[in-house]
């Protein structure tokens, strides 16, 4: 066992330093602390102990970042130098391990407990001492270090432990290994640990070294390869051949020169061509460029398809493929006639907007067809990522063109109709903001000159023309949102479905499940009853789902042979559908006191909304439940504000908020609610609740409200006149700024229906609470 004694010594953290027993070398000190206890150790004894720090980033080092065992080591030597900094020579005297530390206010000491190695050594000191000096040779040698030198310092070495110590500071050791060492207090433990790691350093080199000779092998490869292709090159140039690299690099040529590219884009071509020229196939680089070259020669660069300008033609079309949507109709038509008298237009940027399956998709494909161009479509659903839409640099591995150039390499035209499906649900993250992006894409006064990261050179998109598809426009940032002209498509009629159901959806149906026109027949007034009790949507899937349903049931009774033909009407439709999912023209049964019917606008169309209002003992708090969002939480507050401020022209109790408290409850708790539109539908609530007259039941009102009770003007009066449609509503009170939108409500849905303007919440009562007008 190691004698042990005790000293208290000046502390002095190293960085990245390990100084073992017997060793002599330079430090540089240049820490105030460290110069502290420098100068301490020089005043008493000289003596000085030396750790090692755990992280040399830590400039202020305490007890808990230095390692407790270290070296005892004596200053033979100090010498300030002119950067202010003092470099002193130490000689390792012992092991020593902290027993505590002591904090002085300019540096710190240490007690210390040391150890020295025994004098006496046995059998196993010496085979462990041959064995470590026998592979410290071994690796000096493959080193190629100064191995007469080293060794012969190392041999002539009597005591195992300063062995140990000497051969471990000739390793190229991590800091961990080295205080490794260094803990070792048993020196039989210490030589071992110092072998093993002696053998780990001569597979490490021995690896260097095969790594070396493989890649000098392949080098010498590479190069022999390059004299014979150039030797190659020559001789079929002599022969007149172009076969190999060299008659692929003349094709490449020849496209690049028929590609009808701008000159810039020809010049870039050409030079990258003489670059693969140049550059050995074995090379990574090679096939990148040769990818670029591809890009280059597939883009379409002055291929256009010849539109066809027949305005009856192109309106025949539109109308057999899609019932409806006029305005849509009518604006394709118009740019089709402002293209013929100009012979000359950019492409327009339109926005289809409007909820879930009423045709957007399908009506840009219809589009390119009465167009006579190319059509190529785009999902952005998801799309959270720049490059998306941009490209890669050529920098990257697998870079790749974005989606806008690929969209046109799939075209084969520069100027075809380009859907960009679902523009509304792109986002952004840490990658960028695509939406950004697609500002300089649907930009006319930019698009001329897209910039592709993959392609680099500027691409024309003003030919195109741009079509998006949107169902909610509130989250299409406001610049790029801009940029588009809005469409807004807010729904079918249940007339115009019952059309569509019979002209195309049925005949699909019918044959996308293997039947025959005459195996099965729908009656009109079973599609209605379809539409009313088995769907509640503004476009048409899922419309289309319940008729795919009763094809397939149709098809097992045919091939089960029960019958050969299926009628299905109003009395027989519930054995294929079951019972019915939805009620229809029952708002409210009887006028009901504190129930208003509002309308509102959702992402899937119009719908209907029913507003609760309830009266309790109480001291004029106001509860609002139903998963409000803040513009109806506010909507609520001001509608109470309005009442309690005509308590008397309406016959309320002046005092009821000290009476009572109020309840607003939105059904459907569980869905979020928002929007400014139904201040009069609460106001209406409350008053019917407070005075006990009851609110008509056919009876659906939109408008926000003010705290002096004038109505302000909503959006989306369409949408919101057929969803009350659909419910079986016969009075609409709407805004009095709104009345003009009635235009937009088609005929057949005007007639059911009487609509109400208004300009205060006096004629919203008058009209709404039952004894009204």
């Amino acid at each position: 066992m190691a004698n042990t004694k005790e000293y208290i010594v000046p502390l002095l953290p190293l960085r990245g330093l390990i100084v073992y027993p017997s060793m002599v070398l330079h430090l540089d000190v240049g820490r105030d602390k460290s110069v502290q206890a420098l100068e301490k150790a020089m005043v008493d004894d000289h003596l000085i102990f030396l750790s090692t720090q755990k992280d040399t980033a830590v400039s202020e080092p305490t007890e808990d970042d230095v390692y407790r065992m270290g070296t005892l080591t004596k200053v033979k030597q100090m010498l300030k130098l002119p950067n202010g900094t003092i470099r002193v020579l130490v000689e390792g005297i012992k092991r020593a391990e902290v027993l505590s530390f002591i904090e002085h206010d300019t540096y710190m000491a240490a007690s210390l407990k040391t150890f020295e190695d025994p004098v006496e050594k046995d059998a196993e000191h010496e085979a462990l001492m041959r064995t470590l000096l026998a592979s410290f040779k071994q690796y000096i040698t493959t080193a190629k270090k100064n191995s007469n030198e080293i060794y012969s310092a190392t041999a002539d070495i009597t005591e195992p432990g300063r062995l140990a110590d000497i051969v471990a500071s000739h390793l190229p050791l991590q800091l961990k290994g080295k205080q490794e060492v260094l803990e070792a207090i048993d020196v039989k433990e210490r030589l071992s640990i110092v072998i093993d790691y002696i053998h780990n350093e001569k597979e490490i080199l021995q690896l260097e070294k095969k790594i070396g000779e493989r890649v000098k092998r392949s080098m010498e490869r590479t190069q022999k390869e390059y004299y014979l292709r150039e030797q190659m090159k020559a001789i079929q140039t002599e022969l007149g051949e172009k076969e190999g690299k060299t008659g692929e690099v003349s094709e490449l040529a020849e496209k690049i020169e028929q590609a009808g590219m701008p000159d810039h884009v020809k010049l870039t071509a050409l030079k990258e061509l003489d670059r693969y020229e140049k550059i050995p196939s074995t090379s990574a680089e090679s096939s990148v460029i040769r990818t670029y070259i591809d890009w280059l020669l597939a883009l379409p660069w002055n291929h256009s398809t010849k539109d066809d300008h027949d305005l009856r033609k192109a309106e025949r079309i539109l109308d057999e493929e899609h019932y409806g949507l006029e305005k849509v109709k009518e604006r394709v038509l118009e740019y089709l006639a402002v293209q013929q008298l100009t012979q000359s237009l950019k492409g327009p940027i339109l926005c289809l907007a409007g909820p879930p399956g009423v045709g957007k998709t399908s009506l840009a494909r219809s589009i390119a067809t009465s167009l006579n161009r190319n059509f190529v479509r785009v999902s952005l659903g998801g799309v959270r990522d720049e490059s998306e839409i941009r490209g890669h640099r050529r920098t990257y591995v697998g870079a790749m063109p974005g989606r806008i150039i690929q969209g046109m390499k799939k075209a084969g035209s520069n100027n075809p109709v380009f859907l960009l499906d679902e523009i509304d649900k792109m986002s952004n993250d840490f990658r960028g903001d695509p939406s950004s992006a697609m500002l300089e894409v649907l930009d006319p006064e930019q698009n001329h000159a897209f910039s592709d990261h993959y392609i680099e050179e500027t691409y024309d998109l003003s030919n195109v023309m741009f079509i998006a598809t949107a169902n909610n426009l509130a989250t299409i940032p406001g610049p790029l949102r801009d940029r588009m002209e809005i469409i807004t498509i807010a729904g079918y009629t249940e007339y115009e479905k019952l059309h569509i159901a019979k002209e195309h959806l049925l005949a699909k149906q019918i044959k996308e499940n293997g039947l025959k026109k005459s195996q099965l027949q729908m009656k009109d007034d079973a599609i209605m009853h379809m539409i009313r009790f088995y769907t509640r949507e503004a476009g048409v899937r899922g419309l289309e789902r319940q008729l795919a349903n009763i094809c397939r049931k149709t098809a097992r009774i045919i091939v089960s042979g029960e019958k050969k033909r299926v009628i299905v009407t109003v009395k027989n439709i519930e054995e294929f559908l079951g019972k019915k999912q939805y009620r229809y023209g029952q708002a409210e049964k009887d006028d009901t006191v504190g129930v208003a019917t509002g309308l509102a606008y959702t992402t899937v169309g119009g719908d209907t909304l029913q507003i609760e209002v309830t009266l309790s003992p109480g001291k004029g708090k106001l509860s609002l439940t139903g998963k409000l969002g803040d513009v109806m939480k506010e909507s609520a507050q001001a509608a109470l504000t309005c009442v309690r401020s005509k308590t008397a022209d309406l016959g309320i109790e002046e005092d009821f908020y000290e009476k009572y408290d109020i309840h607003i409850h939105v059904p459907e708790g569980a869905v979020p609610k928002d929007g400014p539109s139904a201040g009069i539908t609460m106001a209406t609530a409350i008053v019917s609740a407070l005075t006990g007259k009851p609110i008509r039941k056919e009876v659906g009102m939109t408008g926000e409200i003010t705290l002096r009770g004038r109505v302000l003007p909503i959006g989306g009066l369409k949408e919101k006149t057929l969803g009350a449609h659909r419910a079986g509503l016969k009075t609409i009170i709407l805004p009095k700024d709104n009345e003009k939108d009635i235009e937009d409500i088609p005929e057949s849905i005007r007639k059911d229906l009487k609509f109400y303007p208004v300009s205060n919440v006096d004629e919203v009562l008058a009209l709404a609470l039952a004894g009204g007008k």
